[in-house]
């Protein structure tokens, strides 16, 4: 996907924890959406069941991914899609969700301003098709009014991962970890609370279970050579300071758009007031610029 979020969020589940799982153990790693990678189980057909993940990470690249044919990228180039997927309205409706709690600060219609700044574009004009509240979308088609075009980067990861852990818990695996560049961890592995993870640039450790946790920092991708254009933006185009917010939740989803669009807000207490909306959704770490008064 390009110039994707670099994440900062790292799975610790290895070390101590490989010798911990019993010899079906099973570990996989590759790519989801430009993302690093991996799902964790325990079950017999564990082979089995990783080839039909990735068969179905494949599948859904094929709506959300900015590139190629997918259904993003068709309705990018059109302003409609008619018939969309059943998960392209599903993420939608997560986005819309996540707009609403954050006010508006998460953003799906930036995708003009963020090629603007990347590519050396027309700012001003990128900035007027801003507005997710003005995108319709139903069974039947999604529609977006002139000059507009959505980036799912903020959500689709986290989606991803929810729906790799339903497909695999339907299939009868209880104890599961997919991180697709956020993680859902459902479970726990043998002799364990709950799947061990941290967050990075932080002391922060966390014991996963049947929860998700995502992770993003404004600076994790820079759109220009002096590493201060971040590739979180401002719905408005105000400058967005070094800022990095861990959130968990029930919904790799909602967490991702969560600590995507949370990224922007002022103070911790405003973070919390937001989350406080979400049922079950948690700050879990948040670093600032440390210039910033």
């Amino acid at each position: 996907m390009g110039l994707t979020r670099r994440r900062f969020l790292l799975a610790a589940c290895a070390g101590g924890l490989a010798s911990e799982l019993s010899a079906q153990a099973l570990r996989w790693q590759g790519t989801a959406l430009g993302a690093r990678a991996q799902i964790r189980m325990v079950h017999p057909e564990a082979d089995r069941l990783t080839r039909h993940a990735v068969a179905e990470i494949s599948r859904l690249e094929r709506i959300f991914s900015l590139y190629g044919d997918s259904e993003l990228t068709r309705l990018n180039r059109d302003g409609r899609l008619v018939a969309p997927s059943f998960e392209l309205l599903d993420c939608l409706a997560v986005a819309r969700r996540a707009h609403d709690v954050t006010g508006g600060l998460f953003d799906p219609t930036v995708q003009p301003l963020w090629l603007a700044l990347a590519e050396g574009g027309d700012v001003n004009a990128a900035r007027d098709g801003i507005g997710f509240d003005r995108v319709r979308f139903d069974t039947s088609e999604v529609r977006l009014e002139r000059g507009q075009a959505l980036t799912l980067n903020g959500i689709a990861q986290g989606y991803v991962a929810d729906r790799i852990a339903a497909l695999l818990r339907a299939e009868g695996v209880a104890d599961v970890l997919v991180d697709t560049g956020e993680i859902s961890a459902r479970g726990k592995p043998q002799a364990q609370p709950g799947w061990p993870v941290r967050i990075a640039r932080t002391e922060r450790r966390l014991m996963l279970r049947d929860r998700a946790l995502a992770t993003s920092a404004t600076l994790g991708t820079v759109l220009d050579a002096a590493g201060r254009q971040g590739h979180i933006l401002h719905p408005t185009g105000a400058p967005v300071p070094d800022r990095q917010v861990s959130i968990s939740a029930t919904s790799a989803a909602m967490a991702d758009a969560l600590s995507t669009g949370l990224c922007l807000v002022t103070g911790e207490a405003e973070v919390r007031a937001c989350l406080a909306r979400v049922e079950g959704a948690r700050l879990e770490a948040i670093l600032n610029d440390p210039t910033e008064t």
